[in-house]
């Protein structure tokens, strides 16, 4: 009987001992690691103008598509790199020559 009660103990106290360790756990992390990724995701919900916009089916209106790709055309065009060939000027001032 005595075995069983010590036996009984044990196992509650190894029991205890697990869930305070596992609970402790989640309290030694920083600060930081328990809001990682929160700023994100409020970032990403700040800048969602209408989270239902993929429901509306209504063509957009605004800009022409001629007008559209002209812009983008001219947008892509200002990374290309030119090839032109600079010219280089020379002036001389004055004389270094002997007399």
């Amino acid at each position: 009987m005595k075995n069983k009660i010590m036996i009984s103990v044990f196992l509650i106290a190894a029991a205890m001992f697990l869930a305070f360790s596992l609970a402790g756990a989640d309290m030694l992390q920083s600060r930081l690691e328990r809001d990682y990724g929160t700023s994100y995701q409020l970032q990403k919900f700040n800048q969602t103008l209408n989270p239902e916009a993929e429901k509306d089916v209504a063509p957009v209106v605004g800009i022409d598509g001629q007008a559209a790709q002209n812009a983008v055309e001219k947008y892509r065009k200002g990374f290309e790199k030119s090839s032109q060939t600079s010219t280089a000027y020379q002036f001389s001032i004055g004389s270094m020559g002997s007399k």
